[in-house]
């Protein structure tokens, strides 16, 4: 089975899973584990920032970040699209309880115009106390449901400035801000610089079994250790996972073009057949999302998956595949080999 569905779907290397075995460990609630701290450490140094705290998932950090960015009945802007707001199990409303007002991005990106209307501007003679407080502004860099989008960096500096001016705080969701530096050279510090808080994820492209890492000011990210362990997200010996992302840090990154090499395999591969409405050009990092004309997506994954072959449904027309590092030239090649069968199958019918 070639398991395109998610580059969370990824196994440990050989060399990361001995990293992980030798690693030494300690009890991370009281602060006692070394490769923890370690993690934290060159993390919080690597994105610019003053501290950081690692946490099971990328949910957990980015849904922690806008709990201690806000208060309940806060506004929050977020994309339209957004991790954070349709993929999060409602975290934001349960979590935190605060109110999502939505940018109508494009693929992921809106502008500052967007920010500044969903804000509004106030006026003396409508009471201030009517309307939720807007506090802060959720950006994703690279654009999951935006098909793996790269933010350019000129509109990301005039979004923030933008909310800068109207007094929001600012989070990054870069789960995959890896494939963001990758794609343009611009080192993921860059990307942070703009940000109060960044959630940077080491099971997805970078290859870690588990975790991700909040980063930001060092008062706010003791507040966000006291809402880590208040739901329960307190580690033990964590320093044996930590040590993943640790290997993933120092030994992942680089490769990342394989990866974004072989999604414009695929995507370049299937582009040409009929049935499928896609555009290579859109895929700039390692996320490829294509729409059926012919079949629906439900469908078209059962057929695929039954030659050997596990995509995801995004939609009911919509597919999501994604290659990662465990994925061949040769898994490419058989992928759409495999979809191609399916769709010439069904555009015989």
């Amino acid at each position: 089975m070639i398991d395109l569905r998610s580059d969370t779907c990824s196994k440990p290397s050989d060399a990361m899973r001995l990293a992980m075995a030798a690693a030494p460990v300690g009890d991370d609630v009281y602060g006692d584990d070394p490769t923890v701290k370690e993690l934290e450490r060159e993390v919080a140094n690597f994105l610019g920032k003053e501290d950081a705290v690692y946490m099971v998932s990328g949910t957990m950090t980015n849904q922690i970040a806008i709990r201690a960015h806000t208060e309940h009945g806060d506004a929050v802007l977020f994309d339209q699209g957004a991790h954070v707001y349709l993929l999060e199990g409602g975290a934001p409303a349960a979590f935190a309880g605060v109110l999502p007002r939505l940018l109508p991005g494009v693929r992921g990106v809106f502008t500052a115009a967007d920010v500044e209307a969903a804000v509004g501007k106030p006026h003396r003679f409508f009471p201030s106390t009517v309307p939720a407080p807007p506090k802060l502004l959720c950006v994703e860099n690279t654009h999951n449901v935006g098909g793996g989008k790269v933010w350019p960096m000129e509109e990301l500096r005039a979004v923030c400035a933008s909310a800068r001016k109207l007094n929001l705080a600012l989070h990054l969701d870069g789960a995959r801000l890896w494939h963001a530096s990758v794609a343009t050279g611009i080192p993921e510090r860059g990307y942070a610089e703009l940000f109060d808080t960044v959630s940077v994820c080491f099971s997805k492209a970078m290859g870690a079994p588990v975790g991700s890492v909040l980063a930001g000011p060092r008062d706010f990210i003791s507040r966000a250790r006291r809402f880590k362990q208040q739901i329960g997200g307190g580690f033990r010996q964590a320093g044996i996972i930590a040590a993943g992302a640790l290997y993933a840090l120092r030994n992942n990154r680089e490769r990342l073009v394989e990866d974004h090499a072989r999604a414009r395999m695929l995507a370049e591969g299937i582009a040409r057949l009929p049935g499928i409405d896609l555009d290579p050009h859109t895929v700039e990092t390692n996320i490829v999302r294509f729409r059926l004309t012919g079949l629906h997506a439900a469908d078209f994954v059962e057929r695929v998956y039954a030659r050997g072959l596990h995509v995801l449904p995004a939609g009911i027309d919509s597919v999501r595949a994604i290659p990662y590092l465990n994925i061949s030239n040769a898994d490419i090649r058989r992928a759409i080999s495999i979809i191609e069968s399916v769709v010439l199958e069904h555009d015989a019918t």
